[in-house]
C-alpha cells in the first residue's frame, strides 16, 4: 500500500482522521493475513447461526487498542465486541467483512472502517490485503484506490445514464427472497444488461470505480455499509437504504452511480407493489 506521506489526498478537516483509519487498516491486514487460509484456524459459530473466526476477534482487537492509544474520547462500535462510548464521534468497525470467504480461504474479504460523526460516515477505508486492494474516501477528498506501483489514483463512478446498458449485483437470491423483495429483483435484472451476485463489499467498491451501476442488499447492520457509504458517495455515487432513506440502520443499502438510482428505485418500488413495498 502506498505510504501515507505520500498520499495526495491527506487534505482537509479529515485528514488526520483519514491518515488514523489507514493506520488502523495497516495493523488489521497484518494480523488477518497472519492467519488467513491457516489449516488450525479456529471458527466458532455465533447465536445467529455465522461463524466468527480468531482472526475476526484478534483484528478488532488490534484495531481498538490502536484507537484506545490515538483516540480515548471516540466511542467505538464492532461487529465482534458491540458499542465502548457515547460520543458523537464514533469508530465503526467490520473487522472481516466476509467471514465465510475467509475460513474457506477464499480471498474475497475486507475490513471496513469508518469514522461516523453525529451518525453521518464522514471517512470511510476498505482494505483487501489478501488480493492486495484498498480504498478509501474523506468527506470533501474524493475517493482514492491503490495501483499495482504502490501510489494511488482517484476514482470516479460510471457515467452510465441507461438501464439497458446498466451492471448491476446483489448479495444472493435467498437474501432478497427472505426480505420480500425477490419479484422486484427478477424484473430489474430484465430491465438492466447485466446482473451478478458479487457479494460483500467489492461490488460496492467495482460501483465506485465505475464498473458497476448499482448494488443493493439486505440483513446488513451499521458496521457492514458504514465504511462504503463515503467511498460510493466521495465517488460521486448515491447511497441510500432500500426504501430511499439516508438510513445507515435500515437494514438495507441500495447504492448506484446517482443518474440511475431514481430510475431503479422506481423499478424496484413498482414491482414490489402496493403490499411488499414497505420498507425493510
Amino acid at each position: 500500500m502506498p505510504p501515507a506521506d505520500a498520499l495526495p489526498f491527506l487534505t482537509g478537516p479529515f485528514a488526520d482522521d483519514l491518515a488514523l483509519a489507514l493506520k488502523l487498516a495497516d495493523a488489521a491486514d497484518a494480523v488477518a493475513m497472519g492467519r488467513f487460509d491457516a489449516a488450525d484456524l479456529d471458527v466458532s459459530a455465533k447465536p445467529d447461526a455465522s461463524f466468527v473466526t480468531e482472526a475476526d476477534l484478534d483484528t478488532e482487537r488490534a484495531i481498538r487498542a490502536l484507537l484506545e492509544a490515538e483516540r480515548p474520547d471516540d466511542a467505538v462500535l464492532g461487529e465482534e465486541f458491540g458499542t465502548a462510548g457515547s460520543a458523537s464521534r464514533r469508530w465503526v468497525i467490520d473487522p472481516i467483512d466476509g467471514t465465510h470467504n475467509y475460513l474457506r480461504g477464499i480471498p474475497v474479504w475486507a475490513t471496513l472502517l469508518a469514522l461516523s460523526i453525529d451518525g453521518t460516515p464522514r471517512v470511510g477505508v476498505v482494505s483487501q490485503p489478501a488480493i492486495g486492494r484498498r480504498w478509501w474516501a474523506a468527506e470533501g477528498a474524493g475517493a482514492w484506490t491503490n495501483t499495482p506501483d504502490s501510489g494511488s489514483r482517484r476514482i470516479r463512478v460510471s457515467d452510465v445514464s441507461d438501464l439497458e446498458r446498466a451492471s448491476i449485483s446483489f448479495q444472493s437470491i435467498e437474501q432478497w427472497d427472505e426480505a420480500g423483495h425477490l419479484p422486484a429483483l427478477l424484473h430489474l435484472t430484465t430491465r438492466v444488461w447485466r446482473d451478478r451476485g458479487y457479494g460483500d463489499a467489492l461490488p460496492y467498491m467495482w460501483l465506485a470505480e465505475g464498473r458497476l451501476e448499482m448494488v443493493a442488499e439486505f440483513g446488513v447492520k451499521e458496521y457492514d455499509i458504514a465504511a462504503l457509504a463515503p467511498i460510493v458517495t466521495e465517488a460521486g455515487g448515491r447511497f441510500t437504504a432500500y426504501d430511499g432513506s439516508g438510513s445507515l440502520t435500515a437494514g438495507s443499502s441500495l447504492a448506484t452511480n446517482g443518474v440511475l438510482h431514481d430510475a431503479i428505485l422506481g423499478i424496484l418500488r413498482l414491482a414490489d407493489g402496493p403490499t411488499t413495498g414497505a420498507s425493510v
